[in-house]
């Protein structure tokens, strides 16, 4: 279950706003390696493309009860909007949550949520290895009269 949500809260968040009204979608994912720009993207061209990548392979890896790919995908949306931050650090000198609405908004949240997620369920799900064990373990425990 907190994988599937940290996966919808990645997808979604580029589409809520990120800095000053803007949404996460506005941003190309060019701007996150050659600084901030005020161009405007097409759907996949933005940072939804790495989110909803992440999400795919978080499902995958929920499907597969793989913990290296369901933290992998944690690891890509936590990458990716700290990366977006620094970059936006760079370009308005100042990041930050301001009283007037201003500043780091809810898509941020949303997609740094989502990642710390996706690690928590990577950290307590069951792997493919761990389950077979214990189903190993439970047909040779010895019988006690």
């Amino acid at each position: 279950m907190l994988g599937l949500l940290g996966a919808a809260a990645a997808v979604l968040s580029p589409f809520r706003a990120w800095y000053d009204g803007r949404s996460g979608r506005d941003y190309r994912v060019q701007d996150l390696f050659g600084g901030i720009t005020d161009s405007e993207p097409g759907l996949a061209g933005s940072i939804l493309l790495p989110f909803a990548i992440a999400a795919g392979l978080a499902l995958v890896g929920l499907l597969l009860r793989s913990r290296a790919a369901v933290a992998l995908a944690g690891v890509v949306v936590i990458a990716f909007t700290v990366l977006w931050t620094v970059r936006l650090g760079q370009v308005v000198d100042s990041v930050s949550v301001k009283s007037d609405g201003t500043g780091l908004d809810l898509g941020v949240a949303n997609a740094l949520g989502g990642g710390v997620l996706l690690l928590l369920a990577a950290a307590v799900m069951r792997g493919r290895g761990q389950q077979q064990q214990s189903d190993r373990s439970d047909r040779e425990a010895p019988v006690q009269a």
